[in-house]
């Protein structure tokens, strides 16, 4: 059987061929090469990952079985370089938990030895215009920036919230006591240098999605720690539902652990606590060890309001939704009224966030909120940003 030419009116497909075989790399790479393709080889997954710096393929064909690096390790390490070649994986050994996995990892073919020649020719051609649609697509989600919404497949999602975590800091925004002049506390706000995953709602989503919440929560609350002696009042740290459910958490060894009388942990009223077993002992133990609970975006979350009966919080935080333009709509102001008056009766301190002008702040302070946050007094930024008095 012979391969069928590469298409004649664009350039050359260039494929990397990556197997352990001598014989078959030769064999396949003679006959790629023969119908105008370009190729290069190696011999294995580490190999390979090096000649992936050196440009742009168009399709990577791999073995799985490969000493040192097997195909799917090989695959999350393409997607740390290119996030949209397609991956082709060979095998002599099909399993079908072994497919399954590869097609979940984004491989776009999964063919065994011996490999079809004509089966391998009709895969490039349809690999070849699948990476060219790929890159056309992303280059116009760049130019109308939204190529945070084209993460590709999970191994790509994997490589890409692997550089999140890499590049993970902290920003810090001050919540400000208008009464006594003074930076009351610090939210910390995640931040990465991963394009794709710049926004938290983005990173949690992959997070969620790869069932890495934990490792995302670790290392937030690892950075929180790195920077909390430099601290001079208390550090609002964000904790998803799914966080009580790991135990370096409650662990007194952890980072955040030794900071942790300094510490409001804030809840977001959008996250269900209903799938967390054992809440109120999980709360119990944080509040042993020191920690002080806030509930976030109140006001934005279940109409029930029943993190509030739950957590029984410290501090509640009123979303910025009714923050905004507080001064000119009567129905917001009554709500936040409404809301001071039972933060006050059950004890909780409150925190009005997203405060942007001099008016929402002035009408704040008349319904008896004392403790604001917002671009009004200082955008978050790297620890720790100062007041401006000035324009509050």
């Amino acid at each position: 059987m012979t391969l069928a030419p590469s298409p004649s009116n664009e350039t050359p497909g260039r494929i990397l061929l990556v197997d352990d075989d001598d014989a078959l790399l030769r064999a396949l790479a003679r006959g790629l090469k023969r119908v105008g393709y370009l190729v290069e080889c190696a011999h294995d997954g580490q190999s390979a990952a090096g000649v992936l710096e050196s440009g742009a393929f168009d399709v990577v064909v791999s073995d799985i079985a490969m000493p040192g690096m097997n195909g799917i390790e090989f695959l999350l390490a393409v997607r740390r370089v290119d996030l949209d070649v397609p991956v082709v994986l060979m095998t002599g050994t099909p399993e079908v938990a072994t497919a399954a996995r590869a097609v979940e990892f984004g491989a776009l073919r999964y063919l065994t030895k011996p490999v079809d020649l004509d089966v391998l020719g009709r895969v490039m051609d349809q690999a070849i215009r699948v990476c060219r649609m790929a890159r056309v697509r992303r280059q116009a989600l760049q130019l109308v920036g939204n190529v945070h919404q084209f993460v590709g497949d999970r191994a790509g999602l994997e490589a890409r919230f692997g550089n999140a975590l890499d590049t993970l800091w902290m920003a810090y925004q001050p919540i400000v006591s208008l009464a006594e002049k003074r930076t009351y506390a610090y939210e910390a706000l995640v931040r990465n240098g991963e394009p794709t995953l710049a926004s938290p709602v983005a990173l949690f989503s992959a997070a969620e999605r790869l069932g890495r919440l934990h490792d995302l929560g670790r290392s937030i609350r690892k950075s929180v720690a790195g920077a909390a002696s430099a601290a001079e009042c208390k550090l609002f740290v964000n904790l998803h539902s799914l966080d009580f459910t790991d135990a370096e958490l409650f662990s007194t060894s952890a980072p955040l652990s030794r900071f942790a009388r300094q510490v409001v942990l804030e809840i977001t009223e959008r996250e269900s606590l209903d799938q967390v077993p054992e809440i109120q002992a999980h709360i119990k133990r944080l509040r042993e060890m020191g920690y002080h609970l806030a509930v976030d975006d109140l006001g934005a979350g279940y109409a029930g309001l029943t993190s509030l009966a739950q957590l029984q919080p410290e501090v509640v935080k009123i979303d910025m939704s009714l923050v905004r333009d507080v001064d000119q709509e009567p129905t917001k102001r009554i709500l936040v009224g409404m809301m001071l008056g039972v933060a006050r009766e059950m004890k909780m301190a409150v925190v009005a966030e997203g405060v942007e002008t001099a008016a929402e702040r002035d009408t704040l302070r008349e319904l008896g909120c004392d403790l604001l946050q917002g671009y009004l007094f200082a955008k978050p930024g790297q620890p720790f940003p100062s007041v401006s008095w000035n324009a509050a």
